[in-house]
């Protein structure tokens, strides 16, 4: 088991899916951790409580991640209960339908918003802290649909391109200070997300014919490696695309 006894840890999305994965196994590795969710107090709550019980601390926050005064304010009263912040995982994010010629523009600045904009404004928060320490972990939920593009999907798809190229800029730029930056890139994950495709008839069978490892993975496969990558186990590890997704995309990020 990988140990990070005594990190501080900030999860964004942790309220469901592959956030409260993360946050879990963060907890269980030993540290405390911070989530951020958008409507879901209840579910927020209950991450809460399962963090709690493995005697670690947690503090939820109710916060628009695409809002630079929300991600602000939530990570100024971060420092200011715990002093410092050494790892965030950006993994808030919106996948929704968007066919060109068709666009709806309100579901395209959304998506902008959230997926990197979002990114952008909680890094920025965070960086300085991580700086004045000398160390930090910054590890980004991107996706294969950045690697290879996704039909009716291209503004997910470029947003998380996007994710995948900030991490490999911010890896070297902020190589210097001791923090280090990757990202994971999951294929389909049985997660709340997938719910409505997976809801249709034989839909959850076809797409798991179509990967080599003939399986939709839980939320805790992608949990896992983004944990591995805030370890020292990856020590020499930045600025790498991470795919996770059973071997149906084997191309660089």
């Amino acid at each position: 088991m990988i140990r990070l006894n005594g990190r501080k840890v900030l999860i964004t999305g942790g309220s469901r899916g592959i956030g409260r994965a993360t946050a879990l196994l963060f907890a269980r590795a030993g540290c405390d951790v911070a989530i951020s969710y958008v409507t879901n107090e209840k579910a927020a709550a209950a991450v809460r409580g399962e963090v709690e019980a493995t005697g670690r601390e947690c503090l939820a926050y109710r916060a628009e991640i695409s809002s630079k005064a929300d991600v602000d304010a939530m990570v100024a009263d971060i420092l200011g209960r715990w002093g410092e912040l050494d790892t965030v995982v950006n993994n808030a994010g919106v996948w929704t339908y968007l066919e060109m010629g068709g666009m709806d523009e309100a579901v395209y600045r959304e998506t902008m918003a959230v997926n990197v904009d979002g990114v952008f404004f909680l890094t920025n928060a965070a960086v300085p802290a991580m700086k004045a320490k000398g160390r930090g972990w910054i590890i980004n939920v991107g996706s294969t649909a950045g690697v290879r593009g996704e039909a009716h999907h291209s503004h997910y798809a470029a947003s998380k391109g996007a994710l995948h190229a900030l991490t490999k800029s911010l890896a070297v730029e902020l190589a210097p200070f001791g923090i280090r930056v990757n990202a994971v890139a999951p294929g389909w994950v049985d997660t709340d997300m997938c719910t409505g495709v997976f809801g249709e008839p034989g839909m959850r069978e076809k797409v798991r014919q179509t990967i080599p490892l003939r399986r939709i993975p839980p939320p805790e496969d992608v949990a896992g490696p983004v944990l591995f990558l805030a370890s020292d186990l990856a020590r020499h590890i930045t600025g790498e695309i991470l795919s996770v997704n059973g071997g149906s995309v084997l191309c660089g990020g």
